[in-house]
């Protein structure tokens, strides 16, 4: 799976932009230009998938705050507007899903003020002929295409504050929008792990095995037993850990009713270091760590400021590991630090994409309005 391009207007910094996307794409800028709402749209595209879009929305503050606040051109429907392409490589197959969101008329009593209002969705196929449309919503009204290959209204209408994709997504009629959405559901967003004492990374959890890290890293302990002890191997796990701490290596014992995990340093071999011992750089690597070498690799792996907490030291290894997750996974990156983006562009061949304000709004250096970036058609010539 890959996730081709992706086109976000109208939300927060993100007036209108379109990017073309890599294997590996590293987004790197000063504070305040927009380079997390980069990262945040693409959230926002799973939590439409999910059906939680407008949870998300309400959370970081309603539609108030999530539309864009810049000169506004007098829209009659002002809408936050989100796009992805997504490449299934397996089954050659692009789909291609859109999603507008704006505030409830004051003439509709329909939902409640500031919550955001599903206005329209798309989700359409492609094979290598014309696109075909599954999936159209405008308002509360849904048309499908059914099994005789013809579009026809589907009987539930949405509630407005519901995506339609979720809802026939979870109805299990439609093959087309299922694989589109588990292919979305299985991405993985790690936007910062707690680190403080009470951290559910620095406790125990229970012995289930984990092939994915919770994206607040709760099952850190469970993912570390079940590549020690369900795949039996930790070769690359313990030479990351290594050169990040200076020799030391990963000691999990056979879990019981729980899962456990410490760190053994070479000065002190007869002694395990727990996590609640562990320093806040040390929990937030090992984080990392889970989330780029687990047991099984999701789709997309997206980091939000991996850096933070990290001593210049552990960028390095934290390059290397990302690089072998990107012979798997597709791999989004927002960063401040030049080390990390450097480190990645060398192990990966990639260029970071610097993060700018362009006329207020975020924008890409270099980046033509289609979305391809201007050195990309130097290489093509």
């Amino acid at each position: 799976m890959l996730l081709r391009s992706m086109t976000a207007r109208n939300y927060r910094s993100l007036k209108a932009i379109h990017m073309d996307l890599a294997g590996v794409n590293v987004f790197i800028g000063e504070n305040g230009v927009g380079k997390s709402n980069l990262y945040r749209a693409l959230q926002l595209i799973q939590a439409a998938v999910r059906g939680t879009l407008a949870a998300e929305i309400a959370a970081e503050g309603g539609m108030a705050s999530a539309l864009w606040s810049g000169h506004r051109r007098n829209e009659k429907n002002f809408r936050i507007k989100l796009d992805v392409e997504v490449l299934d490589e397996e089954r050659a197959i692009t789909f291609r899903y859109r999603v507008e969101a704006g505030l409830r008329p004051p003439i509709d009593a329909a939902g409640f003020a500031f919550e955001p209002q599903i206005k329209e969705e798309e989700l359409s196929i492609e094979t290598g002929r014309r696109p075909v449309t599954m999936m159209k919503r405008a308002g509360p009204g849904i048309m499908v295409r059914g099994a005789q290959g013809r579009m026809v209204e589907y009987p539930e209408r949405a509630m407005t504050s519901e995506t339609a994709i979720a809802l026939l997504g979870d109805a299990g009629h439609y093959p087309e929008i299922g694989a589109f959405r588990r292919m979305v559901e299985s991405w993985r967003f790690f936007h910062g792990f707690r680190t403080d004492r009470d951290s559910p990374m620095r406790q125990p959890c229970l012995a289930v095995t984990s092939p994915l890290l919770d994206e607040n890293g709760a099952n850190l302990a469970a993912v570390f037993a079940t590549l020690a002890h369900i795949r039996g191997d930790t070769i690359e796990l313990n030479r990351a850990i290594a050169t990040a701490f200076d020799g030391a290596r990963l000691d999990v014992p056979d879990p019981g009713e729980y899962a456990e995990f410490g760190l053994v340093f070479p000065h002190l071999p007869l002694r395990v270091f727990k996590p609640r011992e562990l320093s806040d750089g040390q929990i937030r690597f090992l984080g990392l760590a889970a989330a780029l070498m687990s047991y099984r690799h999701p789709p997309l792996i997206a980091l939000n400021e991996p850096e933070a907490s990290l001593h210049p030291d552990m960028l390095e290894p934290l390059a290397d590991m990302i690089a072998e997750a990107a012979q798997t996974s597709q791999i989004w990156i927002v960063t401040h630090s030049e080390q990390l983006a450097a480190a990645v562009q060398e192990r990966c061949g990639v260029r970071p994409k610097r993060v700018i304000r362009k006329d207020g709004a975020t924008w890409l250096e270099g980046m033509r309005a289609t979305g391809v970036m201007e050195d990309e058609d130097n290489d093509e010539e």
